[in-house]
């Protein structure tokens, strides 16, 4: 007789009773046996800029290789991919792509990476783990965009195969977390700690809606977290809310609060603050936190030009004034 399977996997360890699926959608319990039923079956798959992710200091320029199936264990009423993130497998038509074949497609498309991205790689883990270890056989680096709800044990395996991360830190409120998203912040906060620590290419990311997480206090100590615990060479990206899923009835952020927190950013210590989802000039673009001299100009998610030096070991620098330039770069 099938037996409750309990997934250890993200911190709301999940009790699945027999035939059913955890709070992801996409984790079952067969037979009783925890299974991803979404393994080797992505329901996105194309091919990105790398600043689309967001990611600004990791092989800027580059094409990406971005895969995606459905299911998050997160909620959040803002979701701008929900039609996949909030559906379950058999809602949604799939591709067929075990982890070799995603692998020999990034190759076939000139991609030097693979993102996976959209939803949350962290529900697909074995596919994610797969494919990221078939990709770095085959010398080609790995992606996570996610929001960092998982257990330490899983993530600190997975991070042995992962190059960089784009990880969404909703805000420093766990009343936020609880409300916006049926999580809770502490464990992202552990995420990025341990991604830091083992070695991971990380950048930050935090979405800013209007009435609730633009209060300014919540922005200051979301950068004095970055500054103090990652460190200040970590890029952070302030980006802009449009109204989607459960969220139309609130404004857009305005360019002007993105801008703010920008600037709370740099005069805080940080080395590397943007502007994301608005055209933001400057804020779109690298520059040196020595001399305060362009490294990388950007308008989108296109590159327009890089001055940024980058010796035969991959290190960058600055043109002008020679100061290391944190990042993975070649």
């Amino acid at each position: 007789m099938s037996r409750d399977v309990q997934c250890q996997l993200c911190p709301k360890r999940c009790v699945i009773p027999p035939g059913m699926a955890g709070d992801c959608r996409v984790r079952m319990n067969l037979d009783g046996k925890l299974t991803a039923v979404t393994y080797g079956h992505p329901v996105a798959v194309h091919v990105d800029p790398m600043e689309k992710k967001p990611l600004f200091h990791f092989l800027p320029g580059s094409p990406v290789f971005s895969v995606a199936t459905t299911g998050c264990n997160l909620h959040c009423t803002h979701c701008q991919n929900w039609e996949i993130s909030q559906a379950a497998p058999h809602e949604v038509p799939a591709y067929d792509l075990p982890p070799d074949e995603v692998v020999r497609l990034a190759q076939a498309k000139g991609c030097e990476a693979i993102a996976y991205t959209y939803t949350e790689p962290i529900v697909f883990y074995e596919y994610t783990y797969d494919t990221s270890a078939a990709a770095r056989a085959a010398g080609l680096r790995n992606v996570l965009v996610t929001a960092g709800y998982i257990n330490p044990g899983p993530f600190r395996r997975l991070c042995k195969v992962t190059d960089a991360a784009i990880i969404d830190l909703k805000a420093m409120s766990d009343a936020h977390y609880r409300q916006t998203c049926g999580a809770t912040l502490a464990p992202v906060l552990d995420t990025l700690r341990i991604a830091v620590e083992e070695g991971v290419w990380v950048e930050v990311l935090n979405l800013i809606i209007p009435t609730l997480n633009d209060d300014p206090r919540l922005i200051e100590a979301l950068v004095r977290f970055v500054r103090e615990e990652l460190g200040p060479q970590v890029p952070l990206h302030f980006t802009g809310f449009h109204p989607d899923y459960q969220l139309r009835n609130l404004p857009p952020t305005p360019t002007e609060t993105l801008l703010r927190a920008r600037q709370v950013g740099l005069e805080a210590g940080l080395e590397q603050v943007f502007v994301g989802n608005r055209r933001g000039g400057a804020a779109e673009s690298s520059w040196c936190p020595g001399c305060g001299a362009l490294l990388i100009e950007r308008v989108g998610f296109r590159v327009l030009q890089r001055r940024l030096r980058v010796g035969e070991d991959g290190a960058g620098s600055c043109p002008d004034c020679g100061r290391a330039i944190a990042g993975v770069w070649a």
